[in-house]
């Protein structure tokens, strides 16, 4: 799968994601866009949106794009709090559906 991390998860977090293609936000360049248009870029060239923001999937609405959401749900945006979710997200990768967020972790 191809799968992008938003600016707001560190980066190293992509190294955990074994067998798949993964790009952040600032490889790409695109740290400064919103995240209506990101979303719409992201669609079109990856297969998961993966972020900490959980407003997002308030905000924005995924349905129609070609993309699934995947929002880590962790005390901090530390890799620290992010890596012990990295089963959990690879298994919602897996079985990942455009248009649907899940949410990865405790609330």
């Amino acid at each position: 799968m191809r799968v992008f991390l938003d600016e707001c998860v560190d980066w190293r977090l992509s190294r955990d994601l074994i067998g798949h293609q993964v790009m952040t936000a600032r490889q790409m360049g695109w740290t400064s866009i919103e995240n209506g248009e990101l979303l719409a870029l992201t669609s079109e060239e990856f297969d998961v949106f993966v972020t900490v923001d959980r407003n997002l999937a308030f905000q924005q609405n995924p349905v129609g794009l070609r993309i699934a959401v995947m929002v880590l749900r962790a005390p901090t945006n530390r890799l620290a709090d992010l890596r012990p979710l990295v089963p959990e997200l690879l298994n919602a990768i897996a079985s990942a559906k455009p248009g649907v967020v899940t949410m990865i972790g405790a609330a």
